[in-house]
């Protein structure tokens, strides 16, 4: 089965950023993830978002528990979010290994489970850049650093393999990675050409949502040209471009 990449097609069709998409953005951009009211209302307004829209946006995202507010009406990102922010940082700044040849495998052991947290499941083993092979079995090539959550490895089996089925018809059979490509390279092609603030905030968006399915394989997997690297790097100038440290844009 191939892993859900989730990819826009190679013609990139930005959709447009809600209010709070704007907020969280620019929260997840930020070390601390935190804003005064009044500089979040200087920073939306490029993006067509006035005072009263913002405030009315800010109290649904308190009340959802998207933020979290300060007496002195600084709004922060709550620990769910900060939680997200961890993770796409690591998708901008993977940390990975030199690949020997062996392959990461989790085979999910218990049963029982509900198309609800069969769906979730499948939603975090694809975020740790896993694959599913066929039911219940998940593999990558052990190029990651990052260790799996205590509470996927109390319902499944971790294993070290080396698959008989050749590497590279293998990482082709598990991630559409032309489609992936194709994607990359238009996103960044609409960044050369993009002069436009509130243009390019939303190409970077779409950017870090691509840069979030990127399977992150080890060179000597990837077709020539993979335009990963370069997709980050174009991030990263986005984001010193804004003044802000390297991280991430919220979709």
């Amino acid at each position: 089965m191939r892993m859900n990449m989730s990819a826009e097609p190679a013609d990139v069709d930005l959709r447009p950023l809600s209010a709070r998409s704007v907020v969280l953005s620019l929260l997840l951009g930020m070390h601390p993830p935190e804003l005064p009211v009044k500089d979040l209302v200087r920073l939306v307004e490029p993006f067509g978002i006035g005072g009263s829209t913002l405030r009315a946006a800010l109290s649904r995202m308190t009340a959802s528990g998207d933020l979290r507010r300060s007496d002195d009406a600084v709004y922060g990102l709550s620990d769910r979010l900060l939680a997200r922010q961890h993770r796409q940082d690591e998708a901008v700044r993977p940390r990975t290994r030199a690949w020997h040849g062996d392959w990461e495998m989790l085979v999910i052991t218990t049963t029982g489970r509900g198309p609800a947290e069969r769906a979730d499941l499948r939603t975090r083993l694809t975020a740790l850049r896993l694959a599913e092979l066929r039911e219940g079995v998940w593999l990558r090539p052990a190029n990651l650093t990052r260790p799996l959550p205590g509470d996927v490895l109390e319902i499944a089996q971790s294993y070290t393999a080396r698959p008989d089925r050749p590497a590279h018809e293998l990482t082709a059979a598990l991630w559409p990675l032309t489609t992936w490509a194709a994607t990359a390279r238009a996103l960044l092609a609409r960044a050369a050409e993009s002069p436009l603030p509130a243009d390019r905030f939303t190409l970077f968006a779409a950017a870090v949502r691509h840069l979030l399915t990127d399977p992150v394989l080890p060179p000597e997997l990837l077709p020539s040209d993979w335009p990963g690297d370069r997709l980050r790097a174009a991030y990263a100038d986005y984001r010193r471009e804004l003044g802000e440290p390297t991280a991430d844009v919220d979709g």
